[in-house]
């Protein structure tokens, strides 16, 4: 079991001893660090914190004893209850709030919960931030309320409508088109959060909606990670309801998946791709991803006439450079769109309504979309980590190894080749070495993922 602490949050498995695996204790000495770093930052009479989770098992018991943290440090609360993590985003600038947390794990299996963190823009908080956090965590200086300044909690349940508005309210959402074109789609909110929220909003668009594990009880019906190998029962469905298209979120519901019609993957990747199309061809402009993801959005980008710069992994190394570049569109080849129009976050809802007003404005099947793309092929491959391990030094023979080929060295080390790339980075997330590639076939991504495993399990043994 695992408890991970890194500057975007902390993440572990529920049950166990303390410090080794995300306890009530640990929950509440991260939730304290939280709370006074937050009061650190700006000297008032009223700190506020929006709190919301995903249905993980666990949820409730980490989100009550996170408020209630925050309510003994003087903190007042905005309850969200079950909510999404862009939902949060979209809440703490709503609610002129001072920060917010989500508890969720993201993609991780049920047994896991995380404590992702906000700062007063609804953002992620960046490096210097989280270290701080982490110091405070270890520190024993943390200072409580007294009886007569407690926090107090708020429940507020509006935020999933509240959102959806948000949404549909972007001049690009073309509401109209959307509800002309009356879409079938099959939605698999892995029973959690993204159950509720998706099918809202494509029922305000006026889409015809199966729902697939929709019930948000926190029991991921299969891998909650987004992709093919975990999706089988979608992809019946789509085929048995004769549907356009199928959607699939994970758990907090910022990744964001489709099917086509006939039960075959649009491709993660390819969930930024078409988005970032359907924006540039109406506001031209820049756009980022992160190192990992596919160069089709480069290509993308250049067909509109835009520049396409690659960030280290992770939301908020993409976030700062999109910001740098004043990009229109960005994200995440793991299916995370990022629109500043609507917020600094990814968000599965934002994706989900540009890509409906996309296939109306093209009136074409999904996978007739698919075929408009450049085609490349990924692999995303894993390397559970041992202890004693020396991944620094590994990568660092890596990079003396290919030194004459075109090197990032930013995140890992990414190796471009003229036809292929390999990206190899420590997970912040979980124990393992993240192993991908892309290539002009499936085969040759898979083989090239291989090799360099291979040769980390070569070097290793040196």
């Amino acid at each position: 079991m695992t408890l991970i602490k890194s500057i975007s949050g902390i993440r572990g498995t529920i049950g166990g001893p303390v410090g080794d695996n995300l306890t009530p204790i640990d929950a509440v000495k991260f939730a304290a660090a939280y709370g006074v770093w937050l009061k650190q930052q700006r000297e008032k009479d009223d700190y506020r914190v929006v709190v919301g989770r995903d249905a993980r098992i666990s949820g409730e018991m980490i989100q009550n004893l996170v408020m209630n943290t925050l309510v003994g440090l003087g903190i007042h609360v905005i309850d969200l209850g079950l909510s999404t993590t862009p939902t949060v985003e979209v809440a703490v600038p709503m609610e002129h709030a001072d920060g917010g947390i989500i508890l969720t794990a993201s993609h991780n299996p049920k047994q896991w919960n995380a404590l992702k963190l906000l700062n007063e823009k609804g953002e992620f908080l960046d490096a210097v931030e989280g270290a701080k956090i982490l110091e405070l965590a270890e520190s024993d200086t943390m200072n409580f309320a007294d009886v007569d300044s407690l926090g107090k909690i708020t429940r507020n349940d509006a935020y999933f409508d509240l959102h959806i508005i948000e949404v549909l309210d972007l001049p690009l959402v073309n509401v109209k088109a959307i509800e002309a074109e009356r879409f079938r789609v099959v939605v698999d909110g892995v029973n959690s959060t993204g159950g509720i929220a998706i099918p809202l909003l494509l029922e305000r668009l006026g889409v015809d909606v199966i729902k697939l594990y929709c019930e948000p009880n926190g029991h991921f019906p299969h891998n909650p990670e987004p992709l093919k190998e975990h999706l089988t029962d979608l992809a019946e469905a789509v085929r048995k309801h004769k549907a356009d298209f199928g959607i699939v979120v994970d758990p907090d519901v910022d990744r964001l998946a489709f099917m086509d019609e006939n039960g075959e993957m649009f491709g993660e990747e390819y969930t930024l791709v078409a988005c970032a199309d359907y924006v540039l061809s109406r506001t031209p402009g820049n756009t980022v991803s992160n190192m990992s993801s596919t160069r089709a959005l480069r290509d993308v980008t250049e067909k509109h006439g835009g520049s396409y710069e690659a960030s280290a992994v992770g939301e908020v190394n993409v976030v700062k450079l999109m910001k740098q570049n004043k990009v229109v569109i960005g994200g995440e080849g793991n299916g995370g769109i990022i629109y500043p129009d609507s917020h600094y976050g990814r968000d599965a809802l934002v994706g989900v309504a540009l890509f409906l007003s996309l296939l109306a404005d093209k009136k074409m099947r999904v996978s007739e979309l698919r075929k408009t793309y450049p085609n490349y092929f990924m692999s995303k491959k894993k390397i559970q980590l041992t202890p004693g391990l020396d991944v620094d030094g590994i990568l660092k023979t890596i990079e003396e190894r290919y030194h004459n080929e075109r090197l990032t060295t930013i995140d890992g080390v990414k190796i471009d080749f003229a036809e292929n790339w390999v990206h190899l980075r420590k997970s912040n997330t979980e124990p393992i070495v993240r192993v991908y590639t892309e290539a002009k076939s499936q085969d040759e991504a898979n083989a090239l993922a291989d090799k360099f495993i291979a040769e980390i399990g070569e070097i290793a043994k040196l």
